[in-house]
């Protein structure tokens, strides 16, 4: 009688030993760390001078064009300001046909931005300030700068995994 209980607990106790281990082997992997987008998110805060692990951006299609939203995530005066001043640039250069910093973060140039270059006097930028950021807004009644602006959004959406 004394030998079946101390093979049962000798079991139990090889039991929970092998569920433990198992569990130890089956734990998930550190994640691997994305270097293309780490450097994509170093270039944009580079380019627009605030962190982007901390700043949400949204890249929208519209039925006119398309909307560009940078937002801190938190209240910081001095990076909502910095926020401010890129997107009115953006705007601007936009306007001018330079799609230069979207080049210089993504390090390529931008799908819809030789069309949107090409058709810049039929496409309006225009800037307004969000509560922790700003937003261009670009619209276009022209077919195929809509065209081009709704694949420069979708790039941007999937290179800044802003889904």
């Amino acid at each position: 009688m004394t030998d079946n209980r101390t093979a049962r607990i000798f079991l139990t106790v090889l039991l929970s030993l092998s569920a433990a281990f198992c569990k130890s082997e089956t734990k998930p992997a550190a994640q691997p760390i994305d270097t293309a987008f780490a450097a994509l998110q170093d270039r944009g805060r580079m380019a627009m001078g605030v962190d982007q692990y901390t700043s949400t951006h949204h890249f929208e299609a519209t039925d006119q064009g398309g909307r560009i939203e940078l937002q801190r995530d938190s209240v910081d005066s001095l990076g909502v300001a910095q926020i401010r001043a890129h997107l009115k640039l953006i705007q601007h250069a936009f306007q001018a046909g330079d799609f230069s910093t979207p080049a210089f973060v993504h390090m390529r140039d931008m799908p819809g931005t030789a069309v949107m270059k090409e058709k810049r006097d039929a496409i309006e930028y225009s800037y307004a300030d969000l509560p922790r950021g700003g937003e261009v807004r670009i619209r276009t009644a022209d077919p195929a700068a809509l065209a081009a602006i709704r694949q420069f959004m979708d790039a941007q959406n999937m290179d800044h995994r802003a889904h």
